[in-house]
């Protein structure tokens, strides 16, 4: 009885941590944290505009090897960072190439309607022009989800790389805990 008197009284001193990430992402990061010793320390705050979530996190300021599980900490955030970002190239490129065939479509437009009506009228040059321009703005969406989802072929198995090093990463400082 007076052993558990003696640990339920014991002060334990928290260090806290506020992280901010994607919504999408705070499963991930909830479940990942504890592996570095950190607990979930209740909900967050949420930025439905920005779509984001603030997640709030304590720890033991005793904890045994706090210097290695910073160190496996920052990777993780790293590997997270790196999964946002090709989470982004699968639609970049794609974007970056269909708003860019719009613009060219827009300019066949453009001296379309110059050719029609400059001093000297060229009928001919404004169908040809006219008929590129719709051409192009006709392609653009296709283009869009043509590029993107070979994009996404290729970004899904990085993507599942570094959720595997991410993994890895949690099993390590997991070890270190215990």
């Amino acid at each position: 009885m007076n052993e558990i008197t003696k640990s339920a009284t014991a002060f334990v001193g928290y260090e806290y941590k506020e992280v901010t990430v994607k919504q999408s992402l705070e499963n991930l990061y909830v479940d990942s944290y504890t592996a570095f010793g950190w607990q979930y320390d209740g909900g967050g705050t949420t930025l439905s505009s920005l779509g984001t979530i603030t997640l709030k996190f304590k720890r033991d300021r005793k904890i045994q090897n706090k210097t290695e599980l910073a160190r496996l900490q920052r990777h993780f955030e790293v590997a997270v960072k790196q999964i946002d970002q090709l989470e982004m190239m699968k639609t970049r490129t794609a974007a970056i190439t269909a708003f860019t065939t719009g613009i060219v479509g827009s300019g066949f437009m453009a001296i379309s309607v110059f050719s029609i009506t400059g001093a000297t009228t060229h009928l001919v040059l404004c169908i040809i022009f006219g008929a590129l321009g719709f051409l192009a703005w006709g392609l653009a969406y296709p283009l869009f989800h043509r590029i993107s989802a070979k994009k996404t072929v290729q970004m899904t198995e990085l993507i599942e790389q570094k959720f595997d090093e991410i993994y890895d990463i949690c099993q390590k400082a997991t070890a270190l805990i215990r």
